[in-house]
């Protein structure tokens, strides 16, 4: 299987959903492209590609969407998978972080045993739109501790300006950019 594959057509397999899960959000259905063994390959590849020679010892992804390529990314980095979940989701004593979305107010959290200062990190989600979940995540991994963080997404909405939210000096890396 090869990597050479036009990112605009990939990007054409991400579905919209109109209001969905609310009246007014446009959600981008990347299960067309997680469901294709072909397109699951390049876009593993891709990211390997980016974080291979970083050091990561342990990728985290963000409930739920984020789960998927985060817990492929570990194994192919050979480091460890962390969630970061939404409240009342982890057995073990946690840290936790209340941030507002775009329809609302959550809390997430992460077991307080699962980072070290040693750890190198990437911080995988499926999708940045306003910012709210990556940096409440981004947050709660930088007060554990850890010697770097690594952040990066499948799609980003541009028009909703998330990445701003973050430090400037922070990698944050997106496949795909989407006006709308």
């Amino acid at each position: 299987m090869t990597c050479d594959i036009n990112v605009e057509l990939l990007k054409e397999k991400i579905r919209n959903i109109p209001n969905f899960p609310y009246n007014g959000i446009n959600f981008k259905d990347i299960t067309p492209l997680l469901s294709s063994r072909n397109y699951l390959y390049i876009l593993t590849e891709m990211l390997l590609e980016k974080y291979r020679n970083k050091g990561i010892t342990k990728v985290i992804g963000i409930e739920s969407r984020g789960f998927f390529m985060a817990s492929i990314l570990a194994y192919g980095l050979n480091a460890g998978f962390v969630p970061i979940r939404k409240s009342g989701k982890l057995p073990f004593e946690c840290f936790e972080r209340k941030y507002k979305k775009e329809y609302g107010e959550d809390v997430i959290q992460i077991h307080s045993d699962s980072l070290t200062a040693d750890d190198i990190v990437l911080i995988h989600d499926d999708l940045l739109a306003t910012g709210g979940t990556i940096l409440a995540a981004y947050e709660l991994v930088k007060s554990m501790g850890v010697k770097h963080i690594y952040v990066n997404f499948l799609v980003e909405l541009t028009h909703l300006s998330g990445r701003c939210k973050l430090p400037e000096n922070l990698d944050v890396s997106s496949i795909f950019k989407l006006d709308s």
